[in-house]
């Protein structure tokens, strides 16, 4: 038989295995893995790591913060996750305060229908508990969210014990996920009002507002009422050791919980804070970073299949022009960090290959566990006969210097500015097109598509 393209004698890594193979692919998607194969169109792999397209379950593109938008746009931030090895992003519905959830999804898809370069689906934001609100959940995870985010911090997003507990219940009556970002709403005002009190309005304030213990007490609150529930619960953006000990200690006691971290807290510090001038406000984010004992213990985490995905929490602010609105007052910083298109050769540089984490483990945690948990499997996250031909051609010996050049983030900025990888994407290839070539965007047209998530696990 013949194929309409074939993939040859690549290093097939997925979350399961690691075999030498060629990918026959028809139309979208995989037909065969074999030996030998034959297509109308080859690809040459040797060498290179064969993986399935990378799935990033937390962006925030066009995201309103204040009177600003996060700098990349649905175009301009999926051609960056292409170039770095992703073929899905999953991002979020905001509802206004009272708005339909339905009117607000069929509005946030519109924003990327016919934009987005990769696959896109969309987690829905639960905003309050009200009636009218929670009574929509079920016609939501039949539009294809399955996946509900709530908040503990935030003006007009935080929601209390008892909220957050009748969230719980109304996801867990139609099996979807409770998504939670978890800091102790009273515990980041009662340290905000200390530092700013004393006069410290710098960068270098921000983590010392949001102390590693108003995390660490929120998820564990959250895990406790989860639990209460029977709810499925996932902590989004772990940044502290204390966190991924509660979210293990909530496992071992049988709580269907999962965990999320970031690349910001697995490389870098809260050193970066206290850059001269300025410089610090590129860092702030939220939660913010850590000590180097929480990278430690977060890799840890990771490692053990504590946490089971790293996602990038991708919100970019040009420094200058957007994070310079906080000049006076680092409450005024827009919180956010660039980060959608390292993520895969940051986590093979820090984890890979310096012996922290497995092949194996890295797919797991950047392709087929984000599959998952979010309903994408087996369709997304893995190299097997049916699936989408998501495939990144991935050279492990590739060696560079991050700098803010080489990359497609629209932001003036990367917080990884002088990082050198060993290994990179080079080529990406979305439902059995090639979208990326050489680390650069080749496709003539967008061809993202919506994504019914109807079934998580």
């Amino acid at each position: 038989m013949i194929f309409d393209l074939v993939i040859r004698n690549g290093r097939v890594v997925t979350g399961e295995g690691d075999y030498i193979a060629d990918i026959g692919i028809n139309g979208e998607t995989i037909a065969v893995l074999g030996e030998g194969l034959k297509g109308k169109k080859t690809i040459d792999a040797n060498d290179k790591l064969v993986l399935p397209g990378a799935i990033d379950p937390h962006v925030h593109l066009e995201m309103p913060v204040g009177e600003t938008f996060s700098a990349d746009d649905w175009e301009s931030g999926t051609r960056a996750a292409a170039c770095g090895g992703v073929t899905t992003v999953i991002d979020f519905v905001e509802p206004d305060p009272g708005e339909d959830l339905l009117a607000a999804l069929q509005k946030r898809r519109a924003c990327a229908d016919g934009r987005a370069t990769i696959d896109f689906g969309l987690h829905m934001t639960l905003r309050d508990d009200h009636p009218q609100t929670l009574d929509q959940v079920p016609a939501a995870v039949a539009a294809g969210c399955p996946s509900f985010k709530t908040y503990l911090t935030y003006e007009g997003f935080a929601l209390n014990d008892a909220a957050f507990l009748h969230a719980l219940e109304a996801v867990r009556k139609v099996k979807g996920m409770v998504m939670v970002h978890a800091e102790s709403d009273a515990i980041i005002n009662y340290c905000t009002q200390q530092v700013i009190s004393q006069g410290m309005t710098s960068p270098d304030a921000h983590p010392l507002s949001r102390l590693a213990i108003a995390e660490a007490e929120a998820i564990q609150r959250a895990l406790a009422l989860a639990e209460a529930t029977g709810a499925s619960i996932y902590i989004v953006h772990i940044s502290t050791a204390t966190g991924a000990q509660a979210l293990e200690h909530a496992q071992l006691r049988g709580v269907s919980a999962y965990g999320e971290t970031c690349p910001q807290y697995l490389t870098l510090t809260d050193e970066c804070y206290s850059l001269p001038g300025f410089e610090g406000a590129k860092y702030v984010c939220s939660p913010p970073l850590r000590k180097q004992k929480d990278r430690d213990g977060l890799w840890k985490a990771l490692s053990n299949g504590v946490i089971q995905t790293v996602g990038t929490d991708h919100c970019p602010f040009n420094f200058q022009g957007q994070k310079d609105i906080g000049l006076d007052s680092f409450i005024h910083i827009p919180p956010g960090l660039p980060g959608i298109e390292t993520r895969l050769s940051l986590l093979h540089t820090y984890g890979v290959k310096s012996g922290r984490i497995s092949l194996n483990r890295w797919v797991e945690c950047c392709s087929l566990n984000p599959a998952r948990l979010f309903g994408l499997y087996p369709r997304k996250g893995t190299l097997m006969p049916g699936a989408d031909a998501d495939i990144v051609i991935f050279d492990p010996d590739f060696e560079c210097v991050i700098s803010h050049e080489m990359l497609h983030e629209r932001v003036d900025y990367t917080p990884y500015e002088g990082i050198k990888l060993q290994g990179y994407p080079v080529m990406t290839i979305l439902r059995g097109i090639p979208i990326v070539a050489e680390r650069e965007y080749i496709a003539p047209t967008a061809r993202g598509k919506f994504l019914l998530r109807q079934g998580i696990r």
